[in-house]
């Protein structure tokens, strides 16, 4: 039976931009683009899951909002069920310290990143919002 993981991600807006972060080259889907987040703990609340892991990973805050989407994906590895939430930055700016790279990106750059599979269908909610917003 295929390893179950419940997973979030942080969908960090500002000014028009989302923050996306790039997979360290080692370990498991290595140099792939993904929404920052980590694992939900047993009986963690999603939310308070992925503000601990911003804190973790990126060493700043978030204020976890509206949810994104919700998909499940089967890697190699396991069945990853990945929640994304739109999430503003209360403090500080992201540090990147677990992943290779990170970045601010507007909707033409994060269609053009190769992403993570499980993180595919909140990429293509993200850039239509975003999109939406800079029309007017």
């Amino acid at each position: 039976m295929a390893r179950y993981i419940e997973v979030v991600g942080a969908v960090i807006v500002r000014n028009g931009l989302a923050f996306c972060a790039k997979r360290a080259p080692h370990g498991r889907l290595a140099g792939l683009w993904e929404f920052p987040g980590g694992k939900v703990e047993a009986g963690e609340d999603e939310a308070i899951a992925l503000a601990r892991e911003i804190e973790e990973e990126l060493q700043c805050g978030v204020a976890v909002g509206e949810k994104v989407t919700a998909t499940v994906h089967e890697y190699d590895f396991g069945v990853v069920r990945l929640t994304t939430f739109f999430c503003e930055l209360i403090d500080d700016d992201p540090i990147v310290a677990e992943h290779a790279d990170g970045l601010w990106a507007g909707p033409d750059q994060l269609a053009s990143l190769t992403w993570a599979p499980a993180d595919l269908p909140a990429v293509e909610l993200v850039i239509s919002r975003l999109a939406g917003a800079t029309r007017g």
